[in-house]
Formats: C-alpha cells, sequence, structure tokens
C-alpha cells in the first residue's frame, strides 16, 4: 500500500488556468493580469538590440554590445545603438542577412516532455540525441529552449521562437515556480526535510525548496514533489546530495504556469495555441523586470 501523501510545507500557486487570471505559476503580487490588445497588422518599427533579441541571438545587453562593435548593418549602413527597425529594413549581422520577427507576429510555444539521454545543446563533440532534432522545423527562425535540463533529467521543458521571451521565462524576476518529481534511495529523515527547506549552502551559494511533499513510494525508492524559484544547474540534486540523499530519478513536472501534460509522451511535443501564447504574454507584461 502507498502511504498517504503528507505536505510538509507548501507556499506554491495554483498551476495555468487559476481563478485569479494573472500568471499562476509565480509569486503574484500584482494583482491579476492583464488582457493584451490582438495584434495589429501594420507594420511596426522597433529597436533594434530588442528585435535580434527576440531572434534568439542573445540578452538586449549583448545586442547592444555588437551594435557598438560594429558588427551590425542596417540597409547597408553601420548599425547604431538606440536605432529602429521595421518589417522591411535589411539587417545583416557579421555581413550575412537575418530574419527578424515583429510584434505582429506572436511567437511559437512548445511543451516538450524530454527523455533521459538527451540534451538541451545543439553542438555535443561526442554526438549525443539532443531535444532539438525532436522539434518541428523551422524556416527563417529557430527554436530557443526556456533553461536546461541535464542529460540524466527528464521532463517538461519549453521551446519559443522569440529569445525575448526565453529571456523573460528565465529571468529571476519572474520568480517561476519549477515542480520536480524526485525519487531518492531510502527515507528522507525530518531533519533533512527542514534544512532542504530552511536552505542548505552549495557552492554557487544558499539554496532553498519552496515545497516539500512526501509522495509515496516502495522499499528503498521513496518520491518526494519539490519546488523552487530558480534554476541553478543541478541545483535539485546537489541540494539532496547536501544533506546525504542519492537521487535516482528526477523528472521536471512543471514550469511556472505550464504543467507536464499526463497525455504527452516522451520525446513528444504540445504547441500552445493563439489564445495560450497571449495569455502568457498578458501575465509576463505584469512583471516588471531590468532589460535583459
Amino acid at each position: 500500500m502507498r502511504p498517504e501523501k503528507k505536505p510538509v510545507r507548501s507556499t506554491a500557486p495554483a498551476p495555468f488556468g487559476g481563478a485569479d487570471g494573472g500568471l499562476d505559476g509565480r509569486r503574484n503580487r500584482r494583482g491579476a493580469a492583464r488582457h493584451i490588445p490582438r495584434p495589429s497588422a501594420s507594420a511596426v518599427s522597433e529597436r533594434l538590440h530588442k528585435v535580434l533579441a527576440r531572434a534568439g541571438l542573445g540578452s538586449r545587453r549583448q545586442m547592444e554590445a555588437w551594435i557598438a562593435a560594429g558588427r551590425l548593418e542596417v540597409n547597408g549602413q553601420q548599425a547604431e545603438i538606440g536605432m529602429s527597425v521595421g518589417p522591411r529594413d535589411r539587417v545583416k549581422l557579421d555581413g550575412k542577412l537575418i530574419t527578424l520577427h515583429f510584434s505582429t507576429q506572436l511567437p511559437r510555444v512548445l511543451l516538450y516532455h524530454k527523455p533521459e539521454g538527451e540534451i538541451v545543446s545543439r553542438d555535443d563533440p561526442e554526438g549525443r540525441p539532443n531535444v532539438f532534432a525532436a522539434l518541428p522545423r523551422l524556416r527563417g527562425s529557430r527554436w530557443v529552449a526556456v533553461g536546461r535540463l541535464d542529460l540524466n533529467t527528464s521532463g517538461l521543458i519549453l521551446f519559443t521562437t522569440s529569445g525575448e521571451l526565453a529571456n523573460q521565462l528565465m529571468h529571476p524576476g519572474a520568480e517561476l515556480l519549477r515542480v520536480y518529481a524526485v525519487r531518492v534511495i531510502g527515507e528522507l529523515a525530518p531533519d533533512a526535510q527542514e534544512k532542504l527547506l530552511a536552505g542548505v549552502p552549495l557552492e554557487d551559494g544558499v539554496a532553498r525548496f519552496a515545497s516539500l511533499e512526501d509522495a509515496g513510494g516502495q522499499g528503498v525508492n521513496h518520491w518526494h514533489h519539490v519546488s523552487l524559484f530558480e534554476g541553478r544547474n543541478r541545483e535539485v540534486r546537489r541540494m539532496f546530495e547536501a544533506v546525504g540523499s542519492k537521487v535516482s530519478r528526477l523528472i521536471r513536472i512543471r514550469y511556472g504556469p505550464f504543467v507536464l501534460p499526463s497525455r504527452l509522451k516522451r520525446g513528444r511535443f504540445l504547441e500552445l495555441g493563439k489564445a495560450e501564447v497571449e495569455r502568457l504574454l498578458a501575465g509576463l507584461k505584469e512583471i516588471r523586470q531590468p532589460d535583459v
């Protein structure tokens, strides 16, 4: 018989689709989100560094550095910091024409069920399978991963065609909740649970779970559901190691407002509809954060 789940502590908000109308899956401090207007079909101009970031080339600050270094041209002229471009402008990076996307176009967003054994990188000297091989092919754009999962971790990972949106979803100021199902070898002692909630020291700073729940199990394997508001490298595994427990399996089951669908098999993806993307953008609009 599976033991009854015993919540230790939980500060996690409701998943995507909550009743408050805000962007669930983050610390909702500013009330319900506003509805964004339907994008206009008319041509618009936007700051060059912002459009470049949306194309997934890097952060806005990095794009400004590239412009200052003379790597960008607009219509045959060297680009300047602060200049705007529109859909008809020809922009080149190091002499190569690049495709840009403006706010008249909604970004595409995918939920992908990553299996163990895949890396979240296009370049791997060892030639291991990567997550991008399973995604739809794009013309004039590319998929940008929202964060990473290591080789031996499975579960939910988001992809988008907007580098700017990816940066927003990963930015610490967004405080988006990550939830993991963790299988450990043996029982997790009460004092170890309290340490994980209070904070354990790691080489890159103190880390703590926002919630920790007993999820049952039999024999030497025991499951827990944990959540946190950041995504450092191998953070969950390192936290359990810090209290003397070994993780034998790790699955991310939620990122911000998105829960891993039970029907989504490993190695498969699910694309959000237009209304879902608009709702996501509306919620993120409520989050004030530095220019990234």
